[in-house]
């Protein structure tokens, strides 16, 4: 009976489309960040932004970065 409620069917995703699809979440501007520069810090900020915008992380979870 649920099934026939849903909107789509589930699909498998092998491990280079988990790997893109994370990709297009966080982007790739933490390679090498350790948060040591601004630069750095910039680059962690986008990714953490970006993974909100993505609902990877709770609400409160993005209100606590931006916070700080």
């Amino acid at each position: 009976m649920t099934a026939g409620c849903t909107t789509s069917r589930p699909i498998s995703a092998n491990d280079a489309q988990l790997a893109q699809a994370a990709r297009q979440i966080f982007g790739t501007s933490l390679i090498g960040a350790r948060g040591a520069t601004p630069r750095d810090q910039n680059a962690i900020d986008e990714a953490v932004a970006g993974a909100c915008g993505a609902g990877a992380y709770t609400k409160s979870e993005c209100a606590r970065h931006e916070k700080e």
